[in-house]
């Protein structure tokens, strides 16, 4: 029986494209063996690759100036990727909302000119900054914003106010695929794959074609982001499995409705745990401010810390796992990403209703 597992990443997957996967392991359409057996470079990987990258396409409404790119690594590596591919010797905007933000802005130091444009560091990154309190230079290579910050769980639902031809640079990482978003408003989105979209290893680069060819001279060219666009991600072996897997994970929300039925269905989840939080009478707390909680990854603390491990140890009794919080913020957090049901998190608010009832 499997547990409903609330891990902020590697996270869930759907059951029914874990199931596929068993099933293919060793024999993938009858070719005798399995996807990650297969050369990169043959027609049936190929084919694997520009269906994954059609259905994504399709998913996210991605405009045909944009290029996609399936890499390895993940998003902290694209912490100095980005700034190798896309400063050319300028300057670039970072707004700090989050651990995740945070440390983009403090790797991008080391590859050149970067500015704090605003951060929310002394409200303990329990909101977003105001308009007023962003300082945006117009001049800058890029905006670079964290889009849902997982540790914290503070989610943006629109973009700032963003100076004219600056593109803005997203780290999309723990809630791409949650909801439409409108890709053309971006410069470039990056996103960590073991969250919404698959294993850990591969990471989503999308990216404007206007971009390329920025690198610096000291760009390695596995990342460079226009020599791999040139190659189509395969410049070298790219993560074949990842890819395999990430596209079944494509495939199952299309057919689920899409992203416009996808978020429905977050906001429902996202609503019953809120709402079991604040109907709780101060036994369990968000700290967030309200228009920015993330659907995704909802922190939380009880009133007494110390009934702490006695809740985690009911948890599991309930299998429901990966409830503990971060450890730089302590608490609870609930990752609550597309693959969760709707009966793991009832069964997550009804372990919280029991348990208040019980100890406050």
């Amino acid at each position: 029986m499997r547990i409903f597992n609330f891990s902020a990443g590697p996270a869930v997957l759907p059951t029914t494209v874990l199931e596929q996967v068993r099933d293919e392991l060793l024999d993938w359409h009858g070719r005798g063996m399995g996807i990650m057996e297969m050369s990169h470079r043959g027609k049936d990987f190929t084919g694997v690759l520009h269906e994954a990258e059609a259905d994504l396409r399709d998913l996210m409404g991605i405009p045909s100036n944009y290029k996609v790119l399936f890499l390895q690594g993940g998003a902290t590596q694209q912490f100095a990727q980005i700034p190798m591919n896309l400063l050319a010797g300028r300057s670039a905007d970072y707004v700090v909302t989050g651990s995740w933000s945070k440390k983009a802005y403090k790797e991008a130091q080391h590859l050149g000119g970067v500015r704090l444009a605003g951060s929310t560091e002394a409200s303990a990154f329990t909101c977003l900054p105001a308009a007023n309190e962003l300082k945006l230079d117009p001049q800058a290579a890029y905006l670079h914003l964290c889009t849902n910050e997982t540790i914290h769980g503070v989610e943006m639902f629109d973009l700032p106010e963003v100076p004219a031809g600056v593109p803005v640079v997203a780290d999309m990482s723990s809630h791409i695929l949650s909801r439409p978003m409108d890709v053309s408003r971006y410069g470039l989105i990056y996103a960590g794959a073991q969250k919404n979209i698959g294993p850990a290893g591969l990471v989503i680069v999308i990216v404007r074609e206007d971009l390329l060819g920025k690198a610096s001279a000291i760009t390695p060219s596995v990342m460079n982001f226009a020599t791999m666009a040139e190659h189509d991600s395969m410049l070298n072996t790219p993560p074949t499995f990842g890819i395999y897997l990430a596209g079944l994970v494509f495939k199952n929300l299309k057919a689920q409705g899409g992203l416009a039925a996808v978020e429905q269905t977050n906001i429902a989840k996202a609503k019953r745990v809120y709402d079991a939080i604040d109907g709780s009478g101060g036994f369990y707390r968000n700290p967030v401010d309200a228009p920015c909680r993330s659907r995704m990854n909802v922190p939380f603390t009880l009133a007494n810390p110390a009934l702490d491990a006695e809740f985690l140890a009911e948890a599991a009794e309930r299998r429901l796992e990966g409830l503990k919080g971060h450890k730089s913020v302590g608490g609870m957090r609930a990752s609550i990403y597309n693959a969760m049901s709707l009966d793991g998190v009832e069964a997550l608010v009804g372990l919280m209703q029991d348990f208040a009832a019980r100890k406050a």
